[in-house]
């Protein structure tokens, strides 16, 4: 299959779409384009092992020059797409330049969100989302006496464990009553508190910040922390504009269906940009490397007129200290919850729902975190009470 299509976005989702039409055997022109100045290279450790001095620059890499070179992927990076224009097939850049395309992708990813707060804007405050910002705080963590992370989620609290490893005095301020609150139980929430406690890392709920100054980061409620540095981790917001101004739709992020289709033919999408629509019609956007990279691959095949939905259960990680968190699933509106533990630190959390397993949390339990993805793809629910029964080895289950 021939002709020419254009790929807005060169992280982990716009290489896979670039990847995968290779393997689906498209042999046209593939222009991958990223409008950061570096090769696609993975995020997650950005907040993890590289925030933490654990890992090297060129780690980061996904795919170098030979690699795209042999897969015929034309790179080019420091370019941004000013607009698309669907009923010509043509992206315009802001350099003027445009390219015409048989079948578009947008992996236009997400950016940080930044709260409308006085003194959001000061030099002293940053957040992580790509290379350069990680740099940068990397860069003020050297010189740090006290951090104050607001929010507590998973960047925030990822920042948290390499600030302390970097022996800075760290703070978090969190809105809401919990850690994750978003994304874990209760029990999950309370046993991270736990941790960062432990680690030194002084812990604030129900706190509102009414302002960010030299001084430091005073809430609602009157109290000031001392800050040098001040993270800022509330979230994240789809990159949208290009689909909006093209008349596409998107609603907190651009509409696919599971095959990663827009509303504009030969149009598709994935990666943090993208929000699907179920087949009961809700909206559901996931922020993970393996929706980025299963949903390239949905969206890739899409492109070249095959249906190769993506189904699998999401899955998701954290690092924070000697832990490892892995979901799998989700644990929303749960009934029922069966532990199984062998240790203070190693156990996992199986939610059901009116006896349906609809998700899965495991701390240190790498193995049962593996299971529960494969019970879950295979729909398939254990019962409660062989679940609770720790000397009851689940893999024999999938036999």
């Amino acid at each position: 299959m021939s002709g020419q299509i254009v790929i807005v976005g060169a992280g982990q989702a716009g290489l896979q779409i670039a990847e995968s039409l290779r393997t689906e055997g498209f042999d046209g022109d593939v222009i991958l384009l990223g409008k950061e100045r570096h090769a696609p290279y993975q995020r997650p450790p950005l907040s993890k092992a590289w925030l933490a001095g654990e890992t090297a620059d060129d780690r980061l890499t996904i795919r170098g020059p030979d690699f795209l070179a042999a897969k015929k992927i034309d790179l080019r990076v420091g370019v941004e797409v000013e607009r698309i224009d669907v009923g010509a097939r043509k992206a315009f850049l802001v350099d003027g330049s445009a390219f015409s395309w048989t079948g578009l992708a947008l992996a236009t990813g997400a950016r940080a969100r930044r709260p409308d707060l006085p003194g959001a804007e000061l030099p002293h405050v940053r957040v992580l989302r790509d290379f350069e910002d990680a740099k940068e705080i990397s860069h003020r963590l050297d010189e740090a006496a006290n951090v104050v992370i607001i929010g507590g989620g998973f960047i925030g609290l990822e920042v948290a464990v390499a600030a302390r490893k970097r022996g800075c005095a760290t703070v978090v301020v969190e809105a809401l009553d919990r850690l994750m609150a978003r994304a874990v139980t209760p029990e999950i929430s309370a046993f991270f508190a736990d941790l960062h406690r432990a680690h030194g890392v002084e812990l604030f709920f129900g706190e509102q910040v009414a302002e960010i100054s030299d001084a430091g980061v005073k809430t609602a409620s009157g109290a000031l922390f001392p800050a040098d540095l001040v993270v800022l981790g509330v979230g994240a917001v789809p990159n949208d504009e290009l689909a909006v101004a093209a008349g596409l739709d998107v609603s907190r992020g651009i509409v696919v269906d599971d095959c990663g289709r827009t509303s504009a033919t030969d149009v598709v999408a994935a990666g943090d940009c993208a929000v699907l629509r179920r087949g009961d019609g809700a909206l559901r956007r996931f922020e993970s490397v393996q929706y980025a990279v299963e949903g390239a691959k949905a969206a890739a095949a899409a492109l070249l007129g095959r249906s190769k939905p993506f189904s699998a259960a999401p899955w998701f990680w954290s690092d924070q200290y000697d832990v490892k968190l892995q979901m799998a699933g989700s644990s929303e509106n749960h009934d029922a919850l069966i532990e199984r533990r062998s240790g203070d630190k190693a156990f996992s959390l199986f939610y059901y729902r009116q006896g349906e397993l609809v998700g899965v949390d495991s701390v240190n339990r790498p193995g049962e975190h593996l299971l529960a993805r494969k019970l879950l793809d295979a729909h398939f629910s254990p019962e409660p009470a062989l679940v609770g029964d720790p000397a009851r080895d689940l893999r024999l289950l999938l036999r």
